[in-house]
């Protein structure tokens, strides 16, 4: 059969005796052998059909395409792992736990506790919710009101000075200077005992108060409160002495001294406001108000000169010995309180510090007590030589203050003879006189906090003459000292109330003898309560009482105070001490908080001049 070729020749067309199958087979064999690169799975699925695709080995994750073994493996850790945590989890859920215990309080900080509480029981004027002394309650509420010569109308508030409800200003108000330092040096320790609102309540109680006794929003005034109350009983009439009454069953006249000339109580109630200043820095309002308060006081400390104690009661049971003490006192806090050079020129001032009795020693140098605070200072000045070194024109008598305090400092050491002790170890800082205690719980503060400062500094130690100690010899000092108190003595006595097993049960103390059982007893009623042999019906927890004799003797009798009464001012040299010692030992004092408001030593240099122009 032939047909046209379309290229002008003829076209054959053989018959094929080939059936249409075999001829399918010979096309896709021909079409196999035109490929000359393999095909992947997608043109092979294409070309070859569904009958020879191959099971996938790979996954296509979108971003990358990973092998299949591997993804199944990998997933299935994931899920493995994830049950294996949760069932860990579980088990740590339902099962009980077992919390470590934290260290029992060392004993310092177990009296702290209870030290601070006599502060609550010593509060006049209507009682907060808090004060947790239940045998107290509200007392003396109208002083001031009942006395028709002051100005002062509201002097309700405050603290009883000791087993007694006379309002003393002027040891007071160093108490309360006292526990401010403190806590602006160990605010942490405060902290770690759980004290730190406590003790900030304490103070803001008695500055609250002070705020009352002077004209605090003047800047000039001419007139302060110095007592609440009478003590003198050679007339026989009813008083804060006489009488033996629960200050809350008072019902006598409380007369209210006032004082012109008193240099030493206005710049020791300055020093109080100044220091609780920096302790209430963040409450800038308050803080302010003692500022301005302070300021007052000293500037009438200054202009009105005179001893607070002359012609007054006072005189009998807190005699002023001298006031150039509290100008240095009062001026350092101050310049810490304000930044201001003048309080700093005062209190480096030779002439003051001379007649301060800086420059001559005595029996009682060294010793720091409501009376005299001149060691006091001459340790808070040694601070700021220590740490900003001021220099010219502080440094001579800067430098002068540090090496007396290093002077005392050594007196305190069982090596020297400045100072005799008891058998029991007691160190007589006054002498053998009684009431003890309260100058030995103020030169273990002073001790403990010395070595802190100097460490502090990155000193290691003091001379005392060719001897060099080192700052762990002022700490044992101290801890021998504290310890005495604590009950290692001869005696095997607390001297603190309510702390340990054996402690004084007949401490004289008005409201801690006298039963609160809704009965009244008037001024003479109660003297059957002052006489009894029998314990206090009320604890005075934290109280420490006066203290042993020269020989570590102690007559538990509420009717001789020289053993068993109190004070204020003991008590918080006490609570300084303790706070001081307790916790941590490798947490010292904060450096910085004090300085607060303390210009940079050095003034900043001026910018360079301008370039130079043509």
């Amino acid at each position: 059969m032939y047909g046209r070729d379309p290229w002008g020749g003829p076209l054959e067309i053989a018959a094929d005796s080939a059936t249409d199958d075999d001829r399918s087979r010979n096309l896709q064999d021909y079409d196999r052998a035109a490929l000359s690169r393999p095909l992947d799975e997608t043109q092979q699925s294409w070309l070859l059909g569904p009958g020879e695709q191959k099971k996938k080995k790979y996954v296509d994750l979108g971003c990358i395409i990973v092998s299949r073994k591997i993804f199944l493996w990998t997933v299935g850790t994931i899920l493995a792992a994830g049950f294996l945590a949760g069932f860990i989890t579980l088990i740590v859920k339902t099962v009980p736990r077992h919390h470590h215990r934290p260290p029992p309080p060392d004993n310092y900080t177990l009296a702290l506790n209870k030290a601070l509480m006599f502060f609550n029981a010593q509060r006049s004027g209507k009682l907060p919710k808090h004060n947790n002394v239940s045998w107290r309650g509200n007392s003396c509420v109208n002083d001031g009101k009942s006395d028709s010569s002051t100005l002062f109308k509201d002097l309700s508030g405050g603290y009883y000075d000791a087993g007694d409800a006379i309002k003393f200003n002027f040891p007071q108000s160093f108490a309360m200077t006292m526990l401010s330092w403190s806590v602006i040096e160990y605010r942490a320790k405060y902290e770690a005992a759980g004290e730190l609102n406590h003790v900030k309540d304490i103070i803001k109680w008695g500055t609250d108060y002070f705020l009352k006794t002077f004209n605090h929003t003047a800047d000039t005034i001419d007139r302060i409160v110095s007592q609440v109350g009478k003590g003198d009983t050679t007339g026989g009439d009813p008083n804060d002495h006489y009488c033996w009454m629960r200050p809350e069953d008072i019902d006598y006249d409380r007369p209210v001294t006032e004082c012109h000339s008193c240099s030493d109580l206005a710049a020791e109630m300055a020093a109080a406001l100044a220091s609780a200043s920096i302790v209430f820095k963040d409450n800038k309002a308050y803080s302010q108000k003692l500022v301005h308060g302070a300021r007052t006081l000293f500037k009438f400390s200054r202009d009105q000169r005179g001893r607070y104690s002359v012609g007054t009661e006072a005189a009998i049971f807190y005699n002023s010995t001298g006031y150039y003490d509290e100008f240095v006192w009062g001026a350092a806090w101050l310049y810490y309180a304000t930044g201001n050079n003048s309080y700093l020129q005062l209190a480096t001032t030779p002439g003051i510090a001379k007649h301060a009795g800086a420059f001559w020693g005595g029996p009682y140098y060294g010793v720091l007590n409501w009376d005299n605070k001149l060691a006091g200072s001459q340790v808070l000045l040694s601070r700021l030589r220590l740490f900003l070194s001021p220099g010219y024109p502080y440094e001579e008598i800067l430098s002068t203050f540090h090496n007396q305090t290093k002077i005392f400092m050594c007196s305190f050491l069982p090596y020297y003879t400045s100072f005799n002790r008891t058998k029991g170890g007691m160190i007589e800082l006054n002498h053998g006189n009684p009431q003890p205690l309260q100058y030995v719980v103020n030169a273990a503060f002073l001790a403990t906090l010395f070595s802190d400062y100097m460490k502090a500094a990155d000193t290691p130690g003091w001379y005392c003459g060719p001897h060099f100690y080192s700052t762990d010899v002022l700490r044992e000092f101290a801890e021998t000292q504290i310890n005495y108190i604590l009950g290692k003595n001869p005696r095997k006595m607390s001297y603190i109330v309510g702390f340990g097993s054996h402690y004084p049960k007949h401490v004289h103390h008005r409201g801690a003898s006298i039963p609160k059982n809704k009965v009244k007893y008037n001024c003479k009623g109660g003297w059957k309560w002052r006489d009894s042999n029998k314990p206090n019906p009320n604890t005075l927890v934290g109280a420490m009482v006066a203290g042993p004799d020269r020989h570590d003797g102690f007559h538990d009798v509420r009717t001789n105070y020289n053993y068993t009464e109190p004070t204020l001012a003991g008590n918080a040299g006490l609570v300084a001490a303790l706070v001081a010692l307790s916790g941590d030992t490798s947490v010292g004092i904060d450096k910085n908080t004090i300085f607060s408001a303390v210009p940079p030593m050095f003034p900043t240099p001026p910018p360079p001049p301008a370039p130079w122009k043509p």
